[in-house]
């Protein structure tokens, strides 16, 4: 059974495209205005929207003969999902170790450490 909580690449693309409208949502037109090139064919978005609807992503109402489709799951709340299944997976659920692992992989500036430093101290 496939899992309703992932977005494969497809999926995320449109997402992203859909979370850039307010939240009353777009017709499938200006969805695609906003798709990364190389852009999927019309129906092609239409069945990633479907698909979407039916992991419970999106709803969408008709208006005449279009379809207005509106994100019924939050960027921020895929995000949080998305990375504690990461943190889970590959770091065994340790914050410590997945926070260590970008410390060592990206090339943090001194404005990166300060920021991220920033970020800590007004959590406490």
């Amino acid at each position: 059974m496939k899992d309703k909580t992932k977005l494969t690449q497809a999926e995320t693309q449109v997402m992203q495209s859909l979370w850039s409208f307010p939240e009353d949502g777009a017709l499938s037109a200006e969805i695609m205005e906003r798709m990364p090139e190389p852009k999927p064919a019309p129906t092609t978005l239409l069945t990633f929207l479907k698909i979407l609807k039916d992991k419970g992503f999106v709803s969408s109402t008709r208006e005449g003969k279009a379809q207005r489709f509106r994100a019924e799951v939050s960027k921020d709340a895929y995000t949080r999902m998305y990375m504690k299944e990461v943190k889970q997976t590959f770091f065994g659920g340790s914050l410590s170790s997945l926070v260590s692992f970008f410390a060592r992989e990206e090339q943090l500036t001194d404005k990166d450490i300060a920021e991220i430093l920033n970020i800590i101290e007004k959590k406490s």
